[in-house]
Order: C-alpha cells, then structure tokens, then sequence
C-alpha cells in the first residue's frame, strides 16, 4: 500500500524543520554570547569537515534513497542493498576520518575544534536516514531525533555562557547529529530480514555512487566552499560569520520547500520503475507548482521584514546580514525549482550525467565569480554568485529535459503567485516603520503579509491552494471524529 504523500510531506517537513528551527531558536542567543567571529570561525571549520564528510560519503545516500525505493516491497532485496551500502558507506568514512586526522586534527591554529568535528564524521557513518526515506517512512525519523534536538538546546543555553565557550557548542552540534543518527537503528530490525553474508557484493554500486558523488562534490562548491573562500580570501572570520547567519534563514525556508522533494522523490522512482510516465509527470508537474506557491512569497517577506527581523534576532553588529538577506533570497525560487528538475527527475529516472553536466557548470561558474566579487564585495559578492550559480543550473537542466518535461510546465501555473506576492510585498514594506517599535512592525508585517498572500490566492480562485485547504480540512474533520 502507497503511503500518503502529504502525510509523508508533512512528517518531513517538521523533521526538516526541526533541524533547522531549533538551532534557530538558540541563534538570537549564540549570536551575543560567542559573537559574530566566533560564529565565523564554527562555520569556516565546519566548511572544511564537509569536504571530508562528503569525499567518504561518496553519493551514497542520494543513490542508497533510491535503490531502496526500486526495491521497497520486497524485504530480502531490500535487506542486501542495505547492507552493501552500509558497508560502502562505512569504509569509505573510516579512509576519510583517517585522512581528515591528519590533514587537520594533528596541525593547524583550529585543531582543538577539528578534533571535536571528528564526532561528526563518525555520526555520518551511522546515518541511515536514507533507507527510511527510500522505504517512504518519515514518521520514524521525527519522534526520536525532536528529543534528541531539544535535549541539545537545553544543553546550549546551560553550558554556553561566554566566547570562549565555542568548543563546547561544537560538541553539543556533533553529539546531539551522532545521537539522533544512532537512534534511527532501533528501528531496523522490523524492515529487515537474515541473508548470508556470501550473497553481499559490494563492487557493484562503486560505479553508481561515485557517478553521483561527482555532482555532489561541485553542489558543495557553492554551499561550502563559499564560506572557506571568504575566510581564505578575507582573513576575516566576521564575514563569514554574516554570511552564515545569512544563509541559516534562507536555509529554514528552503527545508520547508525541498522536504516535499526529499518525500516525493522515492515516490517518483517507484513511479518509473513501474513504467508509468504519465503519472510520474503529474508529481512532477505538481512539485514545481507546489514551490512557486511557497517560493514567491518567502522572497517578497524576506526582502521586506530583514531590516526589522535582523536587529531583533542577531542582536547589534549584524547589520550587514539585512543586505546578505535581500541579495540571497533568489535562492528559495532557484534551488526549490532545480530541486525538482535535477533531484526529482534526473537522478531518479536515472540521468545522472545531465544532472552532473549541470551541477558541474554551475560550481565552475560560481568559483569564478566567487573569486571576483569576494574581493570587491566580500560577503556580499558570495550571494551573488550562488544566487547566480543555482539560476544556471536550472536553466541547463530545463534545456536538457524540454522534450520530457516542457518548459512551460515549469511557469505556467507562477503568475498568481507572483501577483499575490508583490501585492504582499508593497502592503509589508509599507509597515516597516509605521511605529517606533521593531519588534510590533516585525509581528504587523508577518501577520498582514500572511493574510494579504492567501487572500490573493483565494481571490485569483488558485486551485492548488483550494486543494491545500480541502486536504487540511479532511485531516482536521478526521481527528475530530
């Protein structure tokens, strides 16, 4: 029996939304105790550990998601495809911890924080949550990892007190990543069965994992390297400290819109394993609908409350931050829409070359750029080029698939969206400074923004937000029986 996609959605969605929100909430705090280079130096140090956490992870759970979902009926194939991707997956991190150790543990003026990361690359060994997205069940990966979150914000808001305090927040971020990983295993047992271990072959899915790895490896370009470029080039730990508090909204907001990706994708990979085209462009079709909806009003709210909302949050000394907000939210549209070209479509009808083509144009692009304009702009120039890098790519992977999936289907159904959100923007804008008070003109703006979009919606007779509604509504008629 197929799960519900909007139950699933909605699951992943408070995960998602877990992840990101509750170190959001801890932001406002972190961001006066440890102070804006602090927050620089956690995210640069951070940025370097990826590179290994992604090198051993090869492109291991994109594609472990995805033959999970070929084969989710069938419990022994599914029990061997897990246990030969685990163990992939273990080898390749054990070689990278090892490389890592000794590339950085063992020397450098961060070391002492680089041998806290360690713990991070040891929780991404036990990370399973790609089995349970293949086997489309997200309702086992939010019960035990929101304990586990809310344990480490109490334990940030105990032990945080001072700036020198940046090596226990690293700590508590990779305990709290290794606990909720490890409490996914409990789970196992039920979805599994006993196989000889003779019957498991391994060499088998290097080739494929490595094939996605290699779009993985430019994708990080622009969502990692950037950090490490603006530290390597700047010297300036601060900069990248407004970077990355730039880029933990615009993140928040992007879990909302790519969670519907992360559900809809083993649906779709069922979908073309069973031959039905049809079917699979009606998810599609529906996915890139589903991210104008969201998209276009989370650009015009973030562009008009950042002057507000930035004081109140970061607290003084992050005024740059307010630019690196209006700049980077291009980045909702164009990453939620090539999130449906490239991850819900090429990766899972098995066009995996296109999809790296792409990625690999867009990291080239975004080097450059990033290069030049870090120099003259600093943090700034950073969020040009990855606005710039993501609008590339998903305009080479439109033109590779126009005669599967035709351009128009991707705008067709934005212009009610667009209408409403500049409707929404200019009501918003102009609250901004209607009292003297941020935090009131913060709540007004929301409150009225909120309202004015879904009124729109409902005055341009949206049928995509009618549906939302019913749905919401039989939900809500079903509990109250």
């Amino acid at each position: 029996m197929k799960k519900s996609i909007f139950k699933n959605y909605l699951y992943n969605l408070i995960y998602q939304v877990i992840v990101i929100i509750l170190p959001l909430i801890t932001t406002p705090y972190l961001s006066r105790v440890l102070g804006v280079e602090n927050i620089g130096t956690y995210s640069y140090t951070l940025s370097i550990v990826t590179y290994f956490v992604l090198v051993g992870s090869l492109g291991i759970a994109m594609y472990g998601q995805r033959e999970i979902a070929y084969v989710q009926d069938d419990k022994i194939k599914r029990t061997k495809i897990f246990w030969e991707i685990i163990i992939v997956r273990f080898i390749t991190l054990f070689i990278s911890i090892i490389a890592f150790y000794f590339m950085y543990v063992s020397r450098g003026d961060y070391r002492v924080y680089y041998r806290i990361f360690m713990l991070e690359i040891i929780a991404t060994m036990l990370d399973i949550s790609w089995f349970f997205q293949g086997m489309e069940e997200f309702k086992k990966t939010v019960g035990r990892n929101l304990i586990v979150r809310i344990v480490s914000v109490i334990l940030i808001f105990t032990l945080i007190k001072q700036q020198s305090d940046l090596g226990k927040y690293i700590f508590i971020y990779c305990f709290s990543t290794f606990l909720g990983n490890l409490s996914l295993w409990f789970y196992l047992p039920k979805y599994l069965t006993k196989i000889p271990i003779a019957t498991l072959k391994l060499r088998q899915h290097i080739k494929p994992t490595i094939s996605l790895f290699i779009p993985q490896i430019a994708t990080q370009v622009y969502t990692v390297l950037d950090k490490t470029m603006i530290g390597t080039i700047l010297n300036d730990m601060s900069e990248v400290g407004y970077y990355e508090q730039g880029q933990k909204i615009t993140k928040l907001m992007l879990a909302v819109i790519t969670a519907l990706g992360t559900v809809v994708s083993p649906r779709i990979a069922n979908t073309y394993a069973n031959g039905s085209k049809d079917e699979l462009k009606r998810y599609i079709k529906q996915s890139f609908r589903f991210v104008w909806f969201l998209a276009c009003p989370m650009i015009a709210g973030m562009i008009a409350v950042a002057p507000n909302f930035v004081p109140i949050f970061y607290g003084q000394g992050y005024e740059k931050v307010v630019t690196i907000l209006c700049v980077i939210s291009p980045l909702i549209l164009a990453i939620g829409l090539n999130n449906v070209t490239g991850v819900q479509y090429l990766i899972q009808v098995k066009k995996q070359r296109i999809f790296t083509i792409t990625v690999i144009m867009g990291a080239i692009i975004n080097m450059l750029f990033n290069f030049i304009l870090i120099h003259i702009l600093k943090s700034i120039g950073a969020a040009i080029a990855s606005v710039m890098a993501e609008t590339i790519i998903l305009i080479a992977q439109l033109i590779f698939i126009k005669k599967e999936i035709k351009i128009k289907s991707v705008y067709e159904a934005s212009s009610k969206y667009i209408i409403s959100s500049i409707v929404m923007f200019i009501i918003t804008i102009c609250l901004s400074n209607i009292t003297n008070n941020q935090l009131y003109n913060l709540l007004l703006q929301v409150t009225v923004g909120v309202s004015v979009y879904f009124t729109m919606l409902l005055l341009l007779k949206d049928s995509f937000f009618k549906e939302i509604i019913n749905k919401v509504l039989e939900k809500l008629q079903l509990h109250l029986k």
